[in-house]
């Protein structure tokens, strides 16, 4: 009897913890938050003004906080005060996942939303040009191989790297190492084009992350941190003057900014969500599995997200950019937010 005693007790004292997590996490908010990827940013307000017309749950709150920044927000805790989805430009890190079991956060959902790629642009105004992945690696890195050494970046203009390119200076804005734009620039240009170098060998193996992913610092690169307005703003006024953006920012700016091609690809919806251009990524939203059937409306909201008239072939995401995945992947994220909360 003593034994059964205890045995009551300690599921009493269990099921007493778990309704009072259940009930701090309940108290105190109604309202999804959501954070993250300046990327996702215009996708994740689409959703969320959707679904606070339907009336049954508030409308969501979204904050662009860029995706290292969203995932530092949403793996702090598990808590009411922490995000309940975290909106990413690139998958999570093990870093970040590290962070996360660290916090308690443990069961996170991955749920791809689409496909974006990254640009590379100019005013409308001038014509447009072809540059290969290595090309546009040696107008970025602040070192690259001359001679057999490797030495601070010294091309000017565009066609110190190749005679065929345009006899023009090198002015590069670019996302800021907050945004997973960056991230994905560094993966998909940087980091490979460096490796393919024939002489990367001589990079000190502890050298060479930091010699293929670090811009140059002489005025040629120039971080952004801010919207990408503010690149628009620097393209208008100089003619040499490039940004690196996500194609669904060229997708609503057709008439102001004009794309090179990249590896004699052009970015379009067709090349990016076939792989056939270059840099092209994923786009995610992870969600806090501890928050769905505790924070109203999470799991609905998921699945707008992934719904056909969102983010199908002819779902209002299409009109602002996102690139729609083929429909088996499409259907398979979308059985991903069904079972959210069963668990």
């Amino acid at each position: 009897m003593k034994l059964l005693h205890r045995n009551l007790i300690s599921a009493a004292v269990v099921l007493g913890a778990a309704l009072a997590s259940q009930a701090s996490l309940a108290d105190g908010r109604d309202q999804i938050s959501m954070v993250g990827s300046s990327t996702v940013y215009p996708f994740a307000s689409a959703v969320a003004e959707h679904f606070g017309k339907g009336g049954k749950f508030k409308t969501p709150v979204v904050e662009s906080t860029g995706t290292g920044g969203g995932f530092k927000l949403f793996c702090s805790g598990a808590g009411v005060d922490t995000p309940d989805v975290s909106n990413a430009s690139r998958p999570i890190t093990d870093g970040e996942k590290q962070a996360c079991a660290a916090a308690g956060v443990t069961a996170v959902d991955e749920i791809r939303i689409g496909y974006d790629g990254i640009i590379v642009a100019a005013t409308s105004k001038v014509p447009s040009f072809n540059v290969t992945l290595e090309q546009l690696w040696r107008a970025t890195a602040k070192q690259v191989p001359v001679g057999g050494k490797w030495v601070a970046n010294p091309y000017k203009n565009w066609s110190d790297i190749d005679a065929k390119l345009p006899k023009k200076p090198i002015v590069l804005f670019g996302p800021a190492p907050n945004h997973g734009t960056r991230d994905a620039f560094v993966e998909l240009v940087m980091d490979p084009s460096c490796k393919q170098a024939t002489d990367f060998k001589n990079v000190p193996k502890d050298d060479q992350k930091k010699v293929c992913q670090t811009v140059r610092e002489d005025g040629a690169w120039t971080d952004v941190s801010e919207d990408y307005a503010l690149i628009m703003g620097k393209l208008k006024g100089n003619a040499a003057a490039m940004g690196v953006f996500t194609f669904s920012y060229l997708d609503q700016n057709r008439d102001k900014i004009r794309a090179v091609t990249v590896d004699g690809v052009a970015a379009s919806l067709e090349t990016i969500s076939s792989g056939k251009y270059p840099i092209s990524r994923p786009l995610f939203i992870y969600v806090k599995r501890a928050h769905v059937g505790v924070i109203p409306g999470l799991a609905e909201l998921v699945r707008e997200f992934v719904s056909e008239k969102a983010a199908g072939k002819d779902g209002y995401l299409v009109d602002k950019g996102l690139i729609p995945a083929p429909a088996k992947e499409l259907k398979a994220q979308q059985e991903i937010a069904r079972k959210l909360g069963s668990h």
